[in-house]
């Protein structure tokens, strides 16, 4: 609703288009959302329990393991729920307060996500290219520091989003073509001049973008050179496998991401984009739990022995 008296400078809420218009598609849609949100909970769920239950993987590895799937389900629960709601109640209004929220979370836990895989991959350059050093490099207080830092990271970034939407005074249209409030979209509606916010947007996310890509590069150009050097095909091969689930899970953010931006860059269909960004904000933390799992074998006698001992 806008309120005409004060000529589009209000704004009470916002109307979220969603993925389709056709009546019998929603009742598939509702069901499609709500498994792969189950199984991307229930997953993430069993990585988290599996890892605080089994002394055997209470190292730095699967500490920062089980903060990516924590931040993986605020993930995804922060969209995929409001979308079932308004599926059930035909009605695809959110306040705007609600909005702002949303979009505060989404950005949060999704800067957290790259965050902590760079995390990750200091990770595994320390226990690969140091192993001696390892244990001491890598203490709890350190684990805990960074998990810390990528935390008011995130939030920092998550709140400039906030800061800088909050300064729009009017918008030229309610209707988001998306099913959640996408952040860039926001921006695309407003009716006052962006340029200057677009470029502090910008700056800031290619801080909180190509800071850890950065770092996860780095790391396994040295964590390659390092292993390169081994002449032992068996070691090359245990030292590569270490790194594996950790390589996937980042090819798949950072791969998902990259095509989400230039398939809304390209395209010039909403809906198509709208599409395009679930593959982003709903398979990716829906799959990280089965990369771990199906590579991992301490993980799965781990989950295993959890999983009898519940039974």
């Amino acid at each position: 609703y806008i309120n005409d008296l004060t000529s589009l400078y209000f704004v009470s809420e916002f109307f979220l288009l969603g993925l389709s218009d056709d009546p019998e598609l929603q009742p598939l849609l509702c069901i499609l959302f709500l498994s792969m949100y189950l199984v991307t909970v229930l997953g993430n769920l069993l990585i988290i329990l599996a890892v605080t239950s089994d002394p055997h993987l209470h190292t730095p590895m699967y500490f920062f393991l089980s903060n990516l799937s924590l931040a993986d389900i605020g993930f995804i629960s922060t969209t995929v729920p409001k979308m079932i709601v308004n599926i059930q109640t035909h009605s695809r209004v959110i306040s705007y307060a609600g909005c702002l929220t949303q979009m505060s979370i989404f950005i949060l836990f999704g800067c957290m996500d790259g965050m902590l895989l760079s995390v990750m991959s200091y990770d595994r350059f320390v226990a690969i290219c140091h192993p001696l050093h390892y244990p001491v490099i890598m203490s709890s207080h350190l684990c805990c520091s960074l998990v810390l830092v990528s935390f008011f990271g995130s939030l920092m970034d998550s709140q400039v989003h906030n800061l800088i939407v909050l300064q729009l005074t009017c918008f030229k249209d309610i209707e988001i073509s998306n099913f959640f409030c996408d952040p860039s979209l926001l921006l695309k509606l407003a009716c006052s001049d962006i340029f200057t916010k677009n470029i502090v947007i910008y700056f800031i996310g290619a801080i909180f973008a190509f800071l850890p890509f950065s770092a996860i590069f780095y790391s396994y150009y040295k964590i390659l050179s390092s292993i390169l050097r081994v002449p032992s095909s068996g070691v090359r091969y245990k030292a590569f496998s270490t790194c594996g689930s950790h390589l996937a899970v980042v090819c798949l953010f950072y791969g998902t991401g990259l095509c989400v931006y230039l398939s809304s860059a390209i395209s010039q269909s909403p809906r198509k984009d709208a599409v395009a960004s679930v593959v982003y904000t709903v398979v990716t933390p829906m799959l990280n739990p089965f990369i771990y799992s199906l590579r991992n074998r301490d993980f799965k006698r781990a989950l295993c022995r959890f999983l009898n001992k519940t039974i």
